[in-house]
């Protein structure tokens, strides 16, 4: 988990939402931008979360994804957000080495980056409509982007799974246009986070992977790739990612960083 460290009161006057949705909260801090135009794209992105849920959601039988799955809808069928994310979570299993997955218990289920990516659009649809500064925050997985205010960064705060209410680390967007933290783990969910090479739940020496990288698309997906592989595996990998930083947490509090986290605390 994850949450935006909040800025002094100095910074421009903020709108500020929060929306349950796709089975958790989805809070929205933006910054900046003409009052009206904010406001109406929040009221669009807060319904197209709601859409993509009606879509996406496994839980529901009538959404496309569930559908889909039972072989009534081909792809060409659904929405055309439907093939984009599938092409994601394709592109996310070829990029892992299978350690992500598409598929759960041998079903179609995209879960594993449908949030991730709806983060993503809601903080885009922010910024389009002229916000200088979004945080959107998708059940502890943020994307930011711009700053809240002059020389004042975005900063998350990534929780202790070993010591609840004590944070692990605070990242800072200090320098960097858009940045996205991601955590996979069991202190909020217990044990979620599959094998997809067994189909079973992750036999792994890790508590918590906090993954720090451009968007959270992308952040969402490693960090739960590198969850599954284990601490010496996952580090491994993903120090070879290009602009992706991670800090990991093993079950005997042990933490592990990749060489360049350091620049990225504060």
């Amino acid at each position: 988990m994850a949450d935006t460290v909040a800025e002094p009161a100095q910074a421009p006057a903020a709108v500020r939402h929060a929306e349950e949705v796709m089975g958790t909260v989805f809070s929205f801090d933006v910054r900046g931008g003409e009052p009206v135009a904010v406001q109406t794209a929040l009221r669009e992105a807060v319904a197209e979360l709601h859409r993509v849920n009606e879509v996406f959601s496994t839980y529901r039988d009538d959404s496309q994804v569930s559908r889909l799955a039972r072989g009534e809808l081909t792809v060409a069928e659904c929405d055309p957000e439907v093939a984009e994310v599938l092409e994601l979570g394709a592109e996310a299993e070829r990029s892992s080495d299978g350690w992500f997955s598409l598929r759960y218990g041998g079903r179609l289920d995209p879960t594993g980056i449908v949030k991730g990516w709806a983060v993503e659009r809601a903080a885009r649809r922010m910024a389009l409509a002229g916000a200088t500064g979004v945080s959107v925050n998708g059940g502890g997985d943020v994307q930011l982007l711009g700053v809240p205010g002059p020389e004042r960064p975005w900063r998350v705060g990534v929780s202790d799974p070993l010591r609840p209410g004590g944070l692990a680390a605070v990242v800072s967007a200090a320098g960097a246009a858009e940045l996205a933290v991601a955590t996979s783990g069991t202190a909020e969910r217990g044990t979620h986070i599959v094998d997809p090479r067994t189909g079973h739940s992750a036999v792994s020496d890790l508590v918590a992977v906090t993954v720090v990288a451009p968007t959270i698309t992308w952040a969402d997906c490693w960090a739960t790739a590198a969850f599954a592989m284990g601490s010496r595996e996952g580090l491994a990998w993903l120090e070879s990612l290009p602009d992706v930083e991670a800090l990991l947490i093993t079950a005997g509090d042990e933490v592990r960083c990749t060489g360049g986290l350091a620049a990225r605390l504060g």
